[in-house]
């Protein structure tokens, strides 16, 4: 079970006007960023992602088809960030060992849904791969070399939030992406995390105050642990859920 976010959003993510003003359906628009990883700020940004539904006219012809749509508005006084592929784009994604789409399209924060979003949710674990590691890792060290260059606590939590997403998914095959969960089910996740998220919640910009020498250990001792729950983890080499989801896609296709 995944812990509802400190901030509630229930004010601003009313989509029902931008879902009628889209030219294409809108087949899930979900929470990602920094409210689904569990350490917002008051004045962070709300980041919706999902899948819009091409006609296919679109795909068949010269043209090249808009695959992903984005828009950016104010609600409330909340910067919104509505960004969304093609489904065909979104599916192959899902197939390339990118934790990054599997963690919005089951993120517990839903704001817009439909029959092919539970479909594809359900699929899910039909591509989860031990090759998920990689993403992780690879994107640990971005993060980690952006917090040595600005000294700033958000790529500070970003590198610990996706090591350990990672060690929990080699290790009980689920994607956890809520870094306070994460701290009670993985249990050697640094013990002044929480304090970290507490800082954030005060600004989202702000210089982390910890020892360089000490979270350095603490991210490389991570690294280790992702490298050993990969090489001993029980999923798979690849896919299996590729015809599952050809099939879920035409289908689509076809009713929209």
């Amino acid at each position: 079970m995944i812990d509802e976010p400190d901030i509630d959003l229930t004010p601003v993510i009313d989509l029902t006007p931008i879902v009628e003003e889209q030219p294409y359906p809108l087949l899930f628009a979900t929470v990602s960023g920094a409210h689904l990883y569990g350490f917002p700020s008051r004045d962070s940004d709300v980041d919706l992602r999902g899948v819009h539904l091409l006609p296919a006219a679109d795909l068949l012809g010269l043209r090249e088809p808009e695959e992903t749509r984005s828009r950016i508005w104010v609600h409330y006084g909340v910067e919104m960030d509505l960004v969304t592929h093609d489904l065909r784009k979104f599916v192959r994604l899902m197939l390339r060992r990118n934790g990054y789409v599997l963690e919005q399209l089951l993120s517990p924060l839903v704001a817009h849904t439909s029959d092919t979003h539970r479909e594809l949710a359900a699929l899910a674990p039909g591509v989860l791969t031990s090759h998920h590691a990689h993403h992780y890792r690879g994107f640990a060290v971005t993060q980690w070399r952006l917090f040595e260059k600005t000294g700033e606590l958000k790529p500070l939590l970003y590198t610990f939030r996706v090591l350990l997403t990672g060690i929990r998914l080699m290790r009980a095959g689920e994607v956890q992406a809520h870094l306070p969960t994460l701290v009670g089910e993985v249990a050697e996740a640094p013990s002044y995390l929480p304090e970290l998220i507490a800082a954030k919640a005060e600004r989202e910009h702000g210089s982390a105050d910890v020892e360089h020498a000490c979270v350095a250990a603490d991210v490389e001792r991570l690294h280790a642990l992702l490298d050993d729950a990969q090489n001993t983890s029980v999923l798979p080499e690849a896919p299996s859920a590729y015809d599952a989801l050809h099939d879920l896609v035409v289908r689509a296709r076809l009713k929209g």
